[in-house]
């Protein structure tokens, strides 16, 4: 979560994690602008860099290798980074819309998104054949083509339609690869059967004759079958037709061809071209609007139209970035100028590789190495990077405000006194409340919007009163799921109680700045609050919010339970013979102090908070159905703490399997690496409950019974005999890593509560 003394008085939001975008994130890390946040709305953490995606294919590489991980590179540059997908933008209202969040608002906007493959205008492509672009999302396909590949006895066809470069290169490298996935498995690799349909005459029409010759010799030595003049007008299941009446039955058909601009751009109102791409200057800036800018293959040069080429949106980066940071500052903008020629470095699949650059044309090993070399240069700007030193201020050039804005900045800026002063202002806090609607009930009689000093509930006759209270402080720069994520943590302990949620009372502390990015903030980490609310049938009731240099978010929640049933679920009920059960996977500690460190790769940090925003309203009463004798959620003190607190009052001692703990991906990693929460140090002092704490420190898992979790799992105690079946039922509800951990023991003459089984 990156802190700062300096207001927020201008929004940067990029669209998409394509190869402009990564250059103009690693720009602002090196040369960031006081009062200007960044924040790039992406759907996929790991982006690909095209250079390197056939190499991947062909076997040469491994994932990691070919993606620039998003999530890590915005932590490294300071910049906010949330994962979703855009579906439209509100220009009128300066907001970007996304498909599970509320709005978010710009000052300037950049699109960086690629190019989506056009497969309904050719009957049939749709649902029958298999996109290349966009490429973010090719793994997963080539993946499933590979098992099935590897799966399917007899020939195999692969159409492929598209006879450019790409169309081009990825045959050659699906071809090397499929091949040796025969031969290892001791299968004739001729049992495949490659096809190259090209719309054009000839394969490769941008490039010059001898390199068109090259790539015509190395697909005949490989026996691809080339059809030129084949245009495809028609797919079904395993069939495809070309206009010229040519049909060829396929179990496969890849897409490489007829791609356009994604269609939610075409309600945007901005001007496009004729394959709905957007229309820019030189400057990068939308023909229609001079606040939108677009870069790769989504924009199409007004004045010169380009080739969709991955080398035009590296070197778009540089101007890109530049040109924001000279719009915000009111300076003159920089042109574009792109190459007129270009180097590509175009694979055979085999390392070995054609260079084409106008009339030039060589070919070899060498020119693999070389293109392996530049490639893996390219790679590692966005690989290798280390923390930005404490206290590295942001370029202070002046940001030019209007004579209100100005007012509020001199104000954010000011030292402000304890008390109200410290306070968000009424209109403010009013304003980015209006759109919140807290969910209704009848025993709420004065609630959050009423204007009074006090919510007002009842207690209905019968039930008794469950409360708590969570805050801590911003883990994550999206204050949305932030949100989520803390008022889910603050519903854990009511819900462990068996509980049914009644009202929450938020605390809140937001960072200064303009009046209209405070109220947002508000807005959005409490529309993410209240979602999660809601869903609980927990009614918003009122709360505090004042500034602060981070943002960080707490509820009391009140909760009501039968008194005929408060002593179900309490964490002394632990009987000698129960099975232990966890309804979460750990680790959330050590792999947020990873990623502060930039030691955690950003889809380990997704699948975390997936399981942060996972409530543990359903696993509750899974567990009293079960026969839970006794259940607490697993929060700041780890799992050993939370267990020596069952275990005491039950009079009991317990055993844990550390080799049946679920874990998150990655905590292994990040936990062997050395890398723990600031928190763990006081946990590990609980070492003395352990029996058998010796023999248990070389186990990998060790450190992670110490791990302090946010959002975490419930820890607890089933009768032996319905211990499987329990654990079914709550896979089955969606907490797909519920395991069976231990089991309680009757009280031993040790001292120690706790017995490691390694």
């Amino acid at each position: 979560m990156q802190a700062t003394t300096t207001p927020i008085v201008r929004d940067i939001v990029l669209i998409g994690g394509g190869h402009s975008h990564v250059g103009v994130l690693r720009m602002f890390a090196m040369q960031p602008l006081a009062g200007v946040r960044l924040t790039v709305v992406c759907t996929d953490t790991d982006t690909p860099y095209s250079g390197m995606l056939p190499g991947y294919i062909a076997g040469h590489y491994d994932f990691d290798a070919v993606h620039i991980d998003l999530r890590r590179l915005a932590e490294f540059a300071g910049v906010r980074y949330f994962r979703d997908e855009v579906v439209g933008i509100d220009r009128r209202a300066r907001k970007v819309l996304c498909r599970t969040r509320p709005p978010l608002p710009y000052d300037l906007l950049s699109i960086n998104i690629g190019s989506t493959p056009q497969l309904a205008r050719v009957h049939g492509a749709t649902e029958h054949a298999l996109p290349v672009k966009p490429i973010r999302r090719f793994n997963e396909r080539w993946l499933a083509l590979l098992a099935r590949v590897r799966a399917h006895a007899g020939t195999t066809t692969i159409a492929v339609v598209g006879a450019g470069a790409g169309g081009v290169e990825l045959t050659l490298a699906m071809q090397y690869r499929l091949r040796g996935e025969l031969v290892a498995l001791g299968r004739d690799p001729d049992e495949l059967r490659f096809h190259l349909f090209s719309a054009d005459t000839q394969i490769l029409p941008t490039h010059n004759a001898a390199v068109r010759g090259a790539f015509e010799r190395a697909l005949a030595e490989r026996r691809v079958v080339v059809h030129r003049n084949a245009e495809v007008v028609d797919v079904a299941a395993g069939r495809l037709q070309t206009g010229n009446g040519e049909t060829l039955a396929a179990d496969e058909i890849v897409w490489v061809t007829q791609a356009g601009g994604a269609p939610w751009l075409r309600d945007t109102g901005l001007a496009l071209d004729g394959q709905g791409f957007i229309r820019v200057r030189d400057t990068l800036q939308s023909e229609s609007d001079p606040l939108i800018f677009a870069a790769g293959d989504c924009a199409s040069l007004i004045d010169r139209p380009l080739e969709k080429a991955g080398v035009f949106a590296v070197r778009m980066a540089r101007p890109l970035a530049a040109n924001l940071r000279r719009s915000l500052l009111h300076e003159p903008l920089l042109r574009y100028r792109p190459q007129r020629r270009w180097l590509a470095l175009i694979s055979t699949g085999d390392r070995h590789a054609v260079a084409s650059r106008g009339w030039l044309f060589a070919r070899g090993d060498w020119v693999w190495r070389w293109k392996d070399w530049i490639d893996r240069r390219f790679m590692r700007r966005f690989s290798e990077l280390a923390p930005m030193a404490e206290g590295a201020a942001p370029a202070t050039t002046a940001i030019p405000l209007d004579e209100a804005e100005q007012t509020q900045a001199i104000s954010a800026i000011a030292m402000r006194c304890g008390g109200c002063g410290a306070k968000v202002g009424a209109t403010v806090l009013s304003r980015a409340l209006a759109s919140i609607h807290p969910v209704e009930r009848d025993d709420v009689l004065i609630g959050l919007h009423a204007p009074d000093d006090a919510a007002v509930l009842r207690v209905p006759p019968g039930s008794a009163l469950v409360h708590s209270v969570d805050f801590f402080r911003a883990f994550i720069d999206d204050p949305w799921l932030f949100g989520q994520i803390a008022a889910n943590h603050a519903l854990g302990d009511v819900f462990a109680m068996g509980g049914a949620p009644q009202s929450a009372t938020a605390i809140a502390t937001i960072p200064p700045g303009l009046e209209r990015k405070v109220e947002d903030t508000v807005f959005q980490m409490m529309a993410g609050a209240v979602s999660v609310l809601n869903d609980a049938g927990c009614a918003l009731v009122g709360g505090h919010t004042g500034e602060g240099r981070e943002l960080a978010l707490g509820f009391a929640i009140n909760g009501l339970i039968d008194e005929k049933l408060l002593g179900v679920l309490r964490k002394g009920g632990m009987r000698p013979g129960d099975a232990l059960i966890l309804t979460k996977p750990i680790g959330t500690g050590t792999l947020f102090a990873a990623h502060a460190r930039l030691q955690a790769r950003g889809r380990w940090i997704d699948a975390a908070l997936a399981s942060m925003q996972q409530s543990n309203r359903l696993a509750v009463p899974c567990l009293i159905a079960h026969g839970a004798t006794a259940c607490t959620d697993l929060t700041g003190f780890g799992l050993l703490g939370h267990l020596i607190e069952m275990t005491r009052p039950s009079g009991v001692d317990a055993e844990i399997d550390l080799g049946a703990l679920p874990l998150l991906d990655g905590a292994a990693e990040t936990a062997a690496a050395g890398i723990l929460s600031s928190l763990q140090p006081a946990n590990v002092r609980l070492r003395r409950a352990l029996q058998n704490q010796p023999e248990a420190l070389q186990h990998p898992n060790y450190p992670l019974l110490f791990d302090p979790q946010t959002a975490g799992g419930l820890l607890a105690s089933v009768p032996a005999p319905n211990a499987e079946d329990c654990i079914a039922a709550l896979r089955r509800l969606g907490y797909t890593h519920t395991a069976r951990i231990g089991r309680v023991l009757p009280p031993g003459e040790a001292m120690e509560p706790i017995h490691l089984r390694t």
